[in-house]
């Protein structure tokens, strides 16, 4: 009973996926790989954020202390000050963007870099060696 047990457990191990397990694998790999790259190219153009940022400036709008309306507005300005340094044209910015592609997306990727691997490219980390 138990060779017949382990040869239908090793004729479903041999079973191509079906069509619709194939479908759904093929979908969360191009989600992993894609959605992180439309969202950064999304916060790069019509916004003057990156990931970094835009998750400081969230995170920092939560933490309002005062429901008086002076406070909050002075709040919200330290709020984006603090933000916008890691964002586009911040003094920060190459701190946020390596934050946003080598942390954030990894995040969202389960670990994965854009090409699918674990490991990041230490020859060429975040794009700081570009053009040499």
């Amino acid at each position: 009973m138990s060779a017949q047990h382990e040869e239908q457990s090793q004729n479903s191990k041999d079973q191509k996926p079906t069509w619709s397990g194939w479908a759904e694998t093929q979908y969360n790999a191009q989600y992993e790989s894609w959605v992180p790259w439309l969202e950064d190219l999304y916060l790069r153009y019509f916004t003057k954020d990156n990931k970094a940022s835009y998750a400081t400036k969230d995170t920092l709008s939560k933490t309002k202390i005062t429901n008086i309306e002076q406070v909050d507005t002075l709040q919200d300005g330290v709020h984006n000050l603090v933000a916008g340094q890691v964002g586009q044209g911040g003094l920060g910015q190459p701190v946020g963007d390596l934050l946003s592609k080598e942390a954030v997306n990894r995040m969202e990727r389960n670990g994965k870099d854009e090409r699918g691997g674990f490991l990041a490219d230490v020859r060429n980390m975040g794009g700081l060696l570009e053009g040499k």
